[in-house]
């Protein structure tokens, strides 16, 4: 499947350009195609982390269970009529 690309320019530093190149080469890559694959993953990875970072929101967003002295009772009964 070929999927269009646009090109964008991207400012790197000597030494990230030679640790990319590096990278790329014993991985049997292009620069391009390493720095896609990067990409992909930081944006998989950002996701995802933001998917877990609503479920904490969602979970302490939840109120604290009521207090049911009924409940409590009969738990209390309960643990008293095992014949531990």
């Amino acid at each position: 499947m070929v999927v269009a690309r646009k090109q964008t320019l991207v400012q790197l530093s000597d030494e990230l350009l030679a640790q990319l190149d590096e990278i790329a080469a014993r991985r049997k890559l292009s620069r391009s195609q390493l720095i896609r694959d990067a990409l992909e993953q930081y944006l998989r990875d950002e996701h995802e982390a933001e998917i877990d970072r609503e479920i904490v929101e969602a979970y302490t967003r939840m109120p604290p269970p009521e207090h049911d002295p009924w409940a409590e009772t009969a738990a209390i009964e309960s643990i008293r009529a095992e014949p531990w």
